[in-house]
């Protein structure tokens, strides 16, 4: 067995002592020990996971087979199971030997090359020893005996899964201390987030390949549904061409081409595999024609067989997701059978859908339009929209439950954490995607934030963090101060709306400038401190899930004055840190991207370093604190704000997707992937931005509505029509005075 420890984090403790020397003697077992000393390990290996398993199913809610929950503010269908249709189990693929020869060291000061990938290596065979079947047995029982030793004392185990740290400084996490004012190699830093992507893929490679589950802790994997749906390997495709790591993914594009089928008889949620199946396997495609020299594989050429792998998978199972836009409304319901089509109303939330999933399908389903020239795509997506608008809530801000058949919304409950966030992500990315072509999506936006300036922008009470707060009870009910990283999508976000990507300085030469674009981009820097506040102010530097805020009493709202906080010093005791509050509950961290996220859009857009090198601390706290042992990849956490930290033993699909792509990417050149010729979708799978042609436009407008956003009621007058009674409507209008009517062919900028 070859121990992969290519960043060093292993920490020598007592049992260490003892493990040490039982090592040589577990590697000789592992191959030449008894056949039945081997079943008894696995034996206690899969008693061990099913219980984990149990346990994991125990603590979520009673769901049909095969269906995620959703019912936690906590989107708990991020750490759970979709139903364990297969069985978990290890499998070998391509296994990798000498890990940390292929890395190289984290910390080796050595020049690293660009581009570092290189061919697999396969597992070795397994082949007969020349021992007598005597000494063989006594040999084998003694393995045995100090195998288990070192099974039950190694932090490699299921059963124990407290990480195991000790204190920065000399020797290898000497690196992470360079003293300030020494130049910043940002290409060596990326190559950094590189060697944990390949970690943690070579870890999946090696022990759940094909599953679309991985757990790097006890070194196994699941699936969601019977055959897998590629959700690890679809998810990250676009991360490996990124990171031109090309035999990864010429591994991945054989797995595709071999064994991904998605014509099977499970419902699969529509949003989850709408954002991350459709949209990886698009990016996958839109990566692989316009960068040909992004992980080149000639698979991909023009004129190969396979030249459109990856578009005809997406167009495959876009024609299966189409049947969840059955319902009366057009609304798609939250789930649907991949085989029949047929969609299903939510399993819980009295059979509503989320908002936020219901209205983050579009720009994958457009892009796909644009690329297949079906409108159908096209029509289903906007027709959702269509419809959540002409509810006409009050500002532009919706409740985050909404029924598929009836169109309306469930409850007043009114957040930009789960449920609601990426409904108002896609506002503005829809009006980016076409090319500022559909100003309806614009105005949207523009009513929606400065809603969320009106009715949840608040403050702490000591140091004035601006805090995004949430209103469970309605608009006119209690401000909850309460943020899930989640909202941690909305600063970049906001400095993406105010300058469409361009950088800050460039963007301030636009005739559209002005005292609002200022008000957002200092609203969107703000709002980033506070999200990177989550991460300084718990024991690893991790975020927690959720965190709470103390504010005033009542709260002082951006309306009342806007308010600006300091720096976030480091001191134990500075009075910034009171403003925090993390309960027990909420202090897991799931490798989640929005906060790095937002650092991208923030370097890219201000061109502050600060915010790479926000990035590059919290880089180096998920290095040290979420790495599993022998090299498997790195985990989610079950409690961040204790050290030495629980962990969680999964792999989130985003890790790879999402939040190493835009760690990478925050230490790239701009000049990769420009922000003004892209969006990334809420999964951060890239599309290109396009014109919207002849064939396609904005099929709706939007109906007439007062300034507080609701639909302006209509009065009747009769009058005759060539001599028949014909109802004439008039609209009243009710508006501040100077204030332009909102529709979809009027806005103000």
């Amino acid at each position: 067995m070859n121990t992969r420890d290519p960043f060093k984090l292993h920490r020598n403790f007592a049992p260490s002592i003892i493990t040490a020397g039982a090592r040589p003697p577990c590697e000789v077992f592992e191959t030449d020990s008894l056949e039945d000393s081997k079943r008894a390990l696995r034996t206690g290996q899969k008693a061990t996971q099913d219980l984990g398993v149990k346990f994991a199913e125990g603590m979520s809610f009673s769901l049909p087979k095969n269906v995620p929950s959703f019912t936690s503010s906590q989107r708990p269908y991020e750490d759970g199971y979709w139903g364990h249709s297969g069985q978990a189990h290890r499998q070998n693929g391509h296994a990798v030997n000498g890990m940390g020869d292929k890395i190289n060291g984290f910390f080796d000061k050595r020049e690293l090359p660009m581009y570092k990938d290189k061919p697999y290596s396969y597992a070795a065979s397994r082949r007969q020893r020349s021992l007598f079947r005597r000494k063989r047995v006594i040999f084998g029982a003694t393995s045995l005996f100090v195998c288990l030793l070192y099974w039950f004392t190694s932090s490699s185990s299921p059963m124990k899964i407290t990480k195991s740290v000790k204190s920065n400084g000399a020797g290898a996490w000497g690196w992470f201390n360079k003293p300030s004012g020494t130049t910043v190699d940002w290409e060596e830093r990326r190559e950094r987030v590189k060697d944990a992507f390949v970690l943690s893929w070579d870890g999946y490679e090696q022990y759940a390949w094909g599953n679309d589950l991985y757990r790097p802790v006890s070194k196994t994997g699941g699936q969601m549904i019977e055959k897998g749906m590629g959700w690890i390997i679809v998810d990250a495709l676009d991360t490996l061409m990124i990171m031109n790591l090309t035999s990864r993914l010429s591994h991945a594009r054989e797995w595709i081409s071999t064994s991904l089928d998605y014509d099977t008889d499970h419902e699969v949620n529509t949003f989850e595999t709408t954002i991350r199946m459709l949209g990886g396997l698009l990016s996958a495609h839109y990566l692989s024609n316009a960068f040909p020299d992004m992980a080149p594989l000639t698979d991909d050429d023009q004129g190969a067989p396979g030249e459109d792998l990856y578009l005809e998978k997406a167009t495959d199972l876009a024609d299966r997701l189409l049947g969840a836009f059955d319902s009366k409304s057009g609304v798609p319901y939250a789930s649907v059978n991949l085989r029949t089509g047929k969609g299903k109303v939510s399993h819980s939330d009295g059979g509503a859908s989320s908002t936020a999933e219901a209205a983050s399908l579009q720009l994958e389903l457009k892009y796909l339009a644009k690329l297949t020239g079906e409108k159908n795509y096209w029509d289903k997506a906007e027709k959702v929209i269509q419809v959540i608008d002409d509810n006409g809530m009050e500002d532009g801000l919706l409740p985050i439950f909404i029924y598929a058949d009836a169109g309306n919304f469930r409850g007043e409950n009114i957040r930009l954490g789960s449920r609601g966030d990426s409904y108002y992500e896609y506002l503005i990315k829809q009006y980016l995607q076409t090319s500022q072509q559909e100003p309806t999506y614009l105005e949207m936006w523009n009513q929606a934030l400065a809603g969320v300036r009106k009715h949840l922008i608040t403050y702490s009470k000591t140091s004035h963090l601006t805090v995004l707060a949430e209103r469970p009870n309605g608009l006119s009910g209690k401000l909850f101060p309460k943020m899930d990283h989640l909202v941690c999508f909305m600063p970049g976000t906001i400095a993406l709306g105010a300058t469409g990507g361009l950088p800050e300085a460039e963007a301030k030469n636009s005739a559209n400038w002005g005292k609002k674009q200022e008000e957002e981009m200092n609203l969107a820097r703000e709002l980033t401190k506070t999200c990177w506040g989550m991460y300084k102010i718990t024991a690893t530097g991790l975020a927690p899930e959720i965190a709470h805020f103390e504010i005033e009493d009542p709260p002082h709202m951006e309306s009342d004055e806007i308010l600006s906080s300091g720096l976030l010093s480091d001191a134990a005791d500075a009075d910034w840190r009171s403003d925090y509050l993390i309960k027990g509950q909420d202090s897991h961290n799931l490798q989640r991207p929005e906060t790095v996220e937002s650092l991208f859009y923030m370097w890219r857009i201000t061109g502050d370093e600060m915010y790479r090198e926000w990035g590059w601390d919290m880089f180096k706290a998920f290095i040290e604190y979420t790495e599993a042992d022998n090299g498997a990849g790195f985990t989610s956490l079950a409690n961040a704000n204790v050290i030495p930290p629980t962990l969680k033993d999964n792999m989130e699909s985003f890790w790879l997707a999402e939040t190493l792509k835009y760690f990478y990417l925050l230490f790239s050149p701009n000049d990769l992937l420009p922000l003004d010729t892209i969006v990334i979708n809420t999964e951060a799978h890239i599309f290109p931005r396009f014109e919207l042609g002849k064939l396609f436009s904005t099929g709706w407008e939007r109906k007439p509505r007062g300034p507080d956003g609701h639909i302006v009621q209509e009065e009747s007058k009769t009058a005759a029509v060539e001599g028949e009674s014909a109802e004439v409507v008039k609209v009243k209008v009710v508006r501040a005075e100077g204030e332009p009517l909102l529709t979809g062919k009027s806005f103000a900028a």
